[in-house]
């Protein structure tokens, strides 16, 4: 049995929108909590002068602006989930930020091609204008995947996100 969970993510001014959606073949229907956040990123000064980075929604976010989307899973069940895999779709009028996945005893892998495929992010392949196959650009992926390693207890959460640059 697969325990599906889709939400939406937060949708921006700049018409940005992506799902995410949770999949454990071991886990009752419903399992599976999934909630999705879209931030920024602020850096204020406190008074002692230390630099402090906090997190507020995205409500609105204009071009240049680096967006911080993430998925916290949560098992709700009486008995370990496995087969866990998130799969979120990078928001159009985006850039993926390199290196910037992130995912705790997860396998990363992302798409080019609207999630129909997926790969590690250096394997990730295009078909060029000259109709030739050659290794995609960030601003092409168009998914990001994570597949949880393992099962996660009951009562027990994790969490998985991307940041992306808003064009």
């Amino acid at each position: 049995m697969r325990s599906l969970i889709t939400t939406t993510c937060l949708a921006l001014a700049v018409a940005c929108a992506g799902m995410a959606h949770a999949q454990g073949t071991a886990a009752k229907p419903g399992s599976i909590e999934l909630r999705n956040v879209a931030e920024i990123e602020t850096t204020t000064k406190a008074t002692d002068g230390k630099v402090e980075k906090k997190r507020m929604p995205a409500q609105k976010a204009a071009p240049g602006t680096e967006v911080i989307y993430t998925s916290t899973f949560k098992n709700v069940g009486a008995k370990p989930a496995g087969n866990i895999v998130i799969n979120n779709p990078i928001p159009a009028s985006t850039t993926l930020v390199g290196g910037s996945a992130f995912g705790d005893n997860t396998d990363v892998a992302f798409s080019a091609d609207g999630g129909k495929t997926y790969a590690p992010a250096d394997k990730v392949k295009v078909r060029g204008a000259d109709g030739k196959e050659r290794a995609a650009g960030l601003s092409e992926f168009t998914h990001v995947r994570w597949t949880y390693r393992g099962e996660l207890a009951p009562g027990k959460e994790s969490s998985v996100g991307f940041r992306v640059t808003v064009n």
